[in-house]
């Protein structure tokens, strides 16, 4: 699986600098190995199908592929690609819906993403975490949740550089940091925040400097030009408005022939036209804008629609139009409404932010509720619980469970011999030897002292003592400690298992007459010791 999501990792990188074709054909050919049925695949192979449609503007197709992900990595257990397909689905609804007011659904939007924010940070395998923070990164890029995209970004970024290059192009998560300030300026030159914006602008540029220094792999040429671009455009309303004319000239040039995504490009149209107005040159600026927004999808991005627009009508105005100026009027009013509803939205996405930790934290004491404080396994409060579920249960009387009491042997010696420390890592060694041994959805509990217990599925008695039998001599190869265990095994309907719990108790106690060190399942004609 490893390899896949390696795979996968090169796949995006190629997606998004103008392979989108030729990536997705090759995603589907490995979603439909695993069975003939695409759905069947691996959920990365849905996440990089998903973005070749966003590469190609294609947000309805993206959805849906974002809805097999998320069934996909469900099935699979992965957070991380959960996080992904749910980031990915909630901004792509946006970016479809937005157009539409009487579709678009904020609340749920937010919720998305703000549940792909806590599952990306339990992810722990590299590919999938940091694709979950970028995905998550981007929901609120989409959203001008600037202030939240930017912690994901720079995370993403510092894992990248700890993975040493295999996670992917570390470039790209710079790139997405400069593209990010670059847009964050433009909202700000919308509102009059000129200070303000020059200093997103100069953040532009350092990051983007450092993109070219670090880009790497097959597509380096392209994500250099890319960062150069943006390098440029960072000094078009600053330092070098001369420099960057010449500069955002050729590496646009350069990127539109190699078919790179529409969205990284159309953000420098408005700097290119400062520039040269900046340079002297306000005729090629104004035909710049003149021909930036006959170019305009229809679907653009609100913030490139607003600045492309806004950028016309300042060269416009400076030439002597007073319609232009009109119209700076109306859209510097509009744009100030649009800044207040952002920062609504900021606002609610950190009520439920904050509201989302809350939940993780009474989750996590619920669970440390149920945790032995000295071994880490479940305690006599969840073990009760386990058999009050189980046994409350609609299929109570059909399911069988299996039960195990399991008795330490010889650790008074341990206590008394070498005290209680000792005892205590005993303790802790024993319970991480009987964990070890049971399945997924086993329970393994410590009930107190030197007792344990654990819950297993019964439906096969043979399996049940092989696991026991583990138990017994996992516990035995343990280092520099003399004590055993003697387990009793009780099966039956999980409607029984109070019964049940006395004869696997009876069961134990055979066991430690006999000399303590093996297994017996109850009502079986005789023990099954450990070898």
């Amino acid at each position: 699986m490893r390899e896949i999501t390696r795979e996968a990792a090169r796949l995006l990188e190629r997606a998004m600098t103008g392979e989108a074709a030729a990536v997705r054909e090759r995603a589907e050919a490995v979603l439909r190995s695993v069975s003939g049925d695409p759905a069947d695949g691996p959920a990365c192979m849905h996440f990089v199908r998903s973005v070749t449609f966003i590469a190609q503007a294609e947000p309805t197709r993206a959805i849906e592929a974002a809805e097999l992900m998320l069934s996909a990595a469900e099935r699979e257990g992965s957070a991380g690609w959960q996080a992904c397909a749910l980031a990915t689905r909630a901004w792509q609804l946006h970016r479809r819906d937005k157009m539409n007011p009487a579709e678009s659904d904020i609340d749920r939007v937010l919720r998305d993403l703000v549940t792909a924010e806590s599952l990306a940070a339990k992810e722990r395998e590299p590919i999938a975490a940091l694709n979950s923070l970028v995905a998550v990164a981007i929901g609120f890029w989409e959203l001008r949740l600037y202030e939240l995209a930017e912690p994901q970004f720079r995370r993403a970024y510092e894992m990248s550089r700890a993975e040493d290059g295999q996670n992917g192009n570390r470039a790209m998560w710079l790139l997405n940091l400069a593209e990010m300030h670059l847009g964050w300026a433009l909202e700000l030159y919308q509102i009059s925040h000129v200070e303000e914006a020059e200093e997103h602008t100069a953040e532009a540029e350092r990051y983007a400097v450092r993109a070219a220094e670090e880009v790497s792999g097959d597509d380096a040429a392209a994500w250099r030009e890319n960062a150069l671009l943006y390098a440029a455009c960072s000094r078009a309303d600053r330092h070098d408005p001369v420099g960057a004319a010449t500069d955002i000239e050729i590496y646009l040039a350069r990127l539109v022939a190699r078919g790179f995504m529409p969205d990284a490009l159309t953000i420098s149209k408005p700097f290119y036209a400062v520039a040269l107005s900046r340079s002297g040159r306000p005729e090629e600026a104004l035909q710049v804008m003149a021909d930036a927004v006959r170019d305009l999808p229809v679907d653009a991005d609100w913030l490139v629609l607003a600045s492309t627009h806004r950028t016309r009508a300042v060269l416009m105005a400076q030439l002597g139009s007073e319609d232009a100026r009109a119209t700076l009027a109306y859209g510097d009013a509009l744009a100030a409404a649009l800044w207040r509803q952002r920062l609504n939205t900021l606002h609610a996405a950190r009520s439920l932010h904050d509201l989302e930790a809350l939940r993780l934290q009474h989750e996590q004491m619920a669970r440390a509720a149920d945790l032995d404080a000295l071994t880490g396994i479940a305690n006599r409060r969840a073990f009760d619980h386990a058999l009050e579920a189980a046994g409350s249960s609609p299929d109570a009387g059909r399911c069988r469970i299996a039960v195990l009491l399991i008795d330490t042997d010889r650790f008074k010696q341990i206590n008394d011999t070498y005290g209680h420390a000792a005892g205590d890592a005993a303790l802790r060694a024993i319970a991480l030897a009987l964990n070890a041994q049971g399945g997924p959805g086993d329970l393994v509990a410590r009930l107190g002292g030197d007792e344990f217990a654990a819950l297993l599925d019964g439906s096969d008695e043979a399996a049940v003592v092989d696991v026991a039998v583990r138990m017994v001599r996992a516990v035995r190869a343990i280092p520099d400690c003399p004590a055993t265990v003697s387990i009793g095994i009780a099966v039956a309907p999980a409607d029984e298992l109070p019964a049940a719990l006395e004869r696997a108790d009876e069961a134990m106690y055979a066991v430690k007459r006999a000399g303590g060190d093996g297994v017996q399942l109850c009502d079986g004609d005789e023990a099954a010791l450990a070898a």
